[in-house]
């Protein structure tokens, strides 16, 4: 049964949002193992920072099932597509990784570039799946984020999880 990782985030009243989506989640696709959150300053836009987190959980469900499952729940909670990419969210949630699966077609592509790409994606990932390995570069997490480049890195943890 394959691994599936999630990246979540929100900048909108994410005190509300998140934890409503972990529990959703939950109901959704069973026990999940939850990183810490972070908090982070909005890239692309001014806005204020988000919080992300990353959840993993076994599932038997095809990626796009489960991508159109958490299209759904982001709906519900507020989340409108015709705003531009980078925009304030009340919720995100994307399918990141699934499994060693590797997708790559016009509308889907897996593993998320964002994995290796954004530091709100790649330490909370690392931080609770260290020794797992990215399916393209063979790296794993840890790896990954002990060798990104965290110069400019405006992101820290928060000591009250929201979950």
């Amino acid at each position: 049964m394959p691994e599936v990782f999630l990246s979540i985030g929100s900048n909108i009243d994410p005190e509300t949002h998140i934890p409503a989506a972990i529990t959703e989640l939950s109901d959704l696709f069973g026990p999940l193992i939850v990183s810490s959150t972070y908090e982070t300053a909005a890239v692309g836009f001014e806005g204020p920072p988000f919080h992300n987190l990353v959840a993993a959980f076994d599932s038997e469900r095809n990626p796009k099932e489960i991508a159109r499952l958490l299209r759904e729940l982001e709906e519900r909670h507020g989340r409108t597509r015709h705003s531009q990419k980078f925009s304030s969210r009340t919720l995100d949630v994307d399918l990141i990784q699934y499994g060693s699966a590797i997708l790559d077609d016009k509308d889907f592509r897996l593993p998320r570039d964002e994995i290796t790409r954004y530091a709100f994606v790649l330490e909370p990932l690392a931080e609770i799946a260290p020794e797992h390995r990215h399916p393209i570069n063979g790296k794993t997490y840890r790896e990954l984020w002990n060798a990104f480049d965290k110069s400019a890195l405006v992101q820290k943890k928060l000591t009250s999880p929201i979950k």
